[in-house]
């Protein structure tokens, strides 16, 4: 098998273009992110990366987590452990965390790296610190005074971790069908009753506290999802000096059995079997949904990053293995002997195919990092609300294009690999297995697909969509200063590109309230939709500096022709799908719903 190398180089640059980090570093709040600083942190996580998690990769998926049913633990496969701890120590669990409770205070823009580095070298490990981030997002934002003091600072060390609990047997992504139920008590806290269901990290043995964030209703709320309602529900429950106390009323009673993350267990939680686990409410009664969104898009945009990871992994397993294998002649050679399969015009595209997406997904989601970092940090409302709804609409867009970008960078990895890629032990297949999840879980494409249409384009107006279209067209003629001919084909496929993103969005408003259900057949369409152009965008950005840095005679003119290159095959071979989609979106709508239901 080959060896996770990060793409430092590749970081660095998106960080002076897509993402300035010295334009970050100037303000109060990520003083300290200097690009010094920054590269530190980037080479420590890389060596991380690829020493200790890659290893454990394979490993880990071969052994799998273990539910112990005599005391329902669970036992994370060999050197896990070990790994976290080492985690923790280089403060990995901290990075993006305020410093006010011992973490880092980096902007997203550079975390978003360090966790596709995880991702990338072990999915199933960089799932516990994605979720327990997430966690501890929910408890700062709308957690009280005295819930940050008990539990932040250890879920910001890693010593604790976090989980979130939505889902439940009956009730998956429709979560107003949630039972679990919080009866309050005489002295302020809650007994909590209920199953939940598909748990990440419920349960496992590298913290000795878990800070489970559970749904439930109380006794007087309302139906549906106006009446849930957010609580701390730990593993262990804290005494008064901050020690552990008594085990609390919560356990694992089994893991599930996937089709990939093997090592990472899926539980199926248990609440008040003996008596009620105490709960402690976050925030106001029956906001719980509302407060656990904030964990959901820490969470999904996490995933998209998982997307990006394992495309990025896959790539570089199907580059190695295509250039030791040697079959068959090289058809411009018709007379010399077998080649590696790397010059076979077919396996140059789907390698191309896989490097352009995971590049253009990886500048798209920079670029959303940066503006959820201005969103935060700017001094200036207008600027901070801008960026904001920069964020709410790429959310959906990163994370619903960056995984279904993955499902197609996993299977082409199989199929360079040929006969070879179907059998386990080249580990090609695990990344196709573990990439699985990623379209499902924090919410399906679907789901993101009609957030996208509905929540973040139809109730605005379409203001957002449309001053993104400005935004790419403005940028489009920067492509028009560029004697470069690939900058050239790029800068006419971009533009058709951008007039399908506007056709796309005047009729999605144009429909979306006399015929919602046409608007909604095309919503994952203009996902991809969005994600290909608004991908395109942010990939030629990039191009264009490394075009100015070849004619300024950087020295490694190899690296920024690449750019170039990667980014004419997306112009040429992405974009006209992006075309199609919108056609898909304006007019598919009859053909999709024509069929009775009855004839399915």
């Amino acid at each position: 098998m080959s060896t996770y190398q990060a793409p430092l180089k590749e970081f660095q640059l998106l960080l002076e273009t897509v993402a300035p980090i010295a334009e970050l570093a100037k303000l109060p709040h990520f003083s300290d992110a200097t690009p010094d600083t920054v590269s530190a942190i980037l080479e420590e996580s890389a060596k991380f990366a690829t020493n200790v998690l890659d290893p454990l990769n394979w490993s880990g998926d071969q052994e799998g987590s273990k539910h112990n049913p005599a005391d329902n633990t669970v036992s994370t496969p060999k050197g896990f452990k070990a790994a976290y701890a080492a985690y923790r120590e280089i403060g990995g669990t901290g990075l993006p965390m305020p410093a006010e409770f011992g973490g880092m205070a980096m902007p997203r823009s550079v975390a978003a790296l360090t966790d596709e580095m995880l991702h990338s070298s072990n999915l199933s490990f960089g799932l516990l610190p994605m979720l327990a981030q997430g966690a501890t997002e929910a408890i700062l934002l709308a957690g009280s005074d005295q819930l940050k003091a008990i539990y932040v600072e250890k879920m910001v060390s890693g010593e604790w971790a976090g989980t979130m609990n939505l889902t439940e047997p009956q009730a998956g992504s429709d979560l107003s069908l949630v039972k679990s139920r919080a009866e309050p008590q005489a002295d302020g806290t809650y007994k909590v009753f209920g199953t939940k269901i598909f748990i990440t990290f419920g349960e496992h043995d590298w913290t000795e506290n878990i800070i489970h964030l559970v749904l439930a209703r109380l006794p007087d709320a309302p139906p549906g999802v106006k009446g849930i309602s957010l609580f701390v529900v730990p593993k262990m429950l804290v005494n008064a000096d901050g020690s552990l106390g008594a085990r609390n009323d919560a356990k694992c009673i089994s893991i599930e059995h996937k089709l990939g993350i093997h090592a990472s267990p899926t539980t199926v939680m248990q609440f008040g079997d003996a008596g009620g686990a105490t709960g402690y409410l976050i925030g106001e009664e029956n906001r719980g949904l509302e407060y656990m969104f904030i964990m959901m898009n820490v969470a999904r945009f996490g995933v998209g990053l998982q997307g990006i990871g394992l495309a990025e992994r896959s790539y570089q397993h199907a580059v190695a293995f295509a250039r030791e294998r040697v079959q068959s002649r090289d058809v411009g050679a018709p007379k010399a002997g077998s080649t590696p399969i790397i010059r076979h015009p077919d396996v140059r595209r789907m390698l191309m195919r896989m490097r352009a997406q995971t590049e253009a997904a990886r500048a798209l989601s920079m670029a959303t990092a940066y503006a959820i970092d201005l969103a935060e940090a700017h001094p200036d409302a207008a600027v901070r609300a801008v960026n904001q709804a920069f964020v709410d609409l790429m959310i959906p867009v990163h994370k619903g294009w960056a995984t279904e970008m993955c499902q197609e960078a996993t299977y082409l990895g199989i199929q360079v690999h040929g006969g070879m890629g179907f059998v386990e032990e080249t580990g090609a297949a695990q990344y196709y297995r573990d990439a699985r999840i990623t379209t499902i879980y924090e919410g399906t494409t679907a789901i993101q697909a009609n957030d996208l249409v509905g929540r973040k384009m139809a109730r605005e107006g379409g203001v957002t969509a449309k001053a993104v279209i400005t935004s790419m067209r403005a940028f489009a003629k920067e492509l028009t200063t560029s004697n470069n001919a690939h900058l050239k084909v790029t800068h006419t496929k971009l533009v058709a590109g951008i007039d399908a993103v506007e056709r796309a969005v005047e009729f999605n408003l144009a429909t979306f309230n006399s015929n919602v259900r046409a608007s909604f057949a095309g919503s994952v369409p203009m996902v991809k939709l969005f994600g290909i152009v608004c991908g395109a965008w942010q990939l030629a950005r990039v191009a264009l500096e490394a075009d100015q840095r070849i004619n300024a005679g950087h020295a490694d003119k190899t690296f920024y022709e690449a750019k170039l290159a990667t980014m004419r095959f997306f112009a040429d071979t992405m974009i006209p799908e992006a075309i199609a989609a919108a056609d898909t979106i304006v007019n598919g709508s009859e053909g999709t719903l024509a069929l009775a239901e009855a004839s399915f």
